[in-house]
């Protein structure tokens, strides 16, 4: 594995101490770096879904996703087992999540925005099956919350602790409902299912 990494490990040897200019050093290579990375991560990821034969969005809502959220969710579960409140886990991916759209998309879109402005030109965007995934993401994360907001009942011992019995059984109402936003989701860019 030493040999696998050490590229990555060299080429993050040059992340500047904390310390410098009060952070901000490490805070702005750090976003570059990260930058750096998507660019060839999603140029990997478009290679691999016309390898296999998939389209643009249901590789980025399958590989691309679970390849950036699994970190996230191994960092989150080490936090919220530390911390007594887990409220580094929830700003963990809070703070992740924030990172990915408005930099991803926001960022991106900003950019592309005033480029087309300064030469005299609107700067249209396709949405494609983005409405319709952020409509059934929205539908999940409310049953999702209400979830939540069920299991702050001192009977069941909160959001991340109680008996066993519910949280199997929630942690398996959570990834059946990964599986179905990933199956309508796909179901859709194929046009098996009409979107919005």
């Amino acid at each position: 594995m030493h040999f696998l990494s050490v590229f990555w490990k060299v080429l993050f040897a040059f992340m500047p101490p904390t310390h410098y200019c009060n952070g901000w050093a490490c805070f702005v290579v750090s976003i570059l770096m990260i930058g750096f990375l998507t660019t060839i991560i999603g140029d990997l990821a478009s290679h691999f879904g016309c390898t296999i034969g998939l389209k643009d969005s249901v590789t980025a809502v399958v590989f691309v996703a679970l390849g950036t959220s699994v970190p996230d969710t191994f960092a989150s579960k080490i936090s919220a087992s530390q911390d007594l409140y887990a409220d580094a886990s929830v700003g963990n991916v809070t703070g992740s999540n924030a990172v990915n759209v408005f930099l991803g998309i926001g960022l991106a879109w900003t950019i592309a925005a005033v480029f087309w402005t300064a030469k005299g030109e609107k700067f249209h965007v396709n949405s494609g099956s983005l409405a319709f995934s952020v409509t059934l993401y929205t539908i999940f994360a409310f049953i999702i919350i209400t979830v939540l907001l069920y299991r702050r009942r001192p009977s069941i011992g909160g959001e991340l602790g109680g008996p066993r019995a519910s949280r199997i059984m929630t942690s398996g109402l959570f990834v059946s409902l990964w599986v179905l936003y990933i199956v309508f989701v796909s179901l859709e860019a194929y046009c098996h299912v009409e979107g919005f």
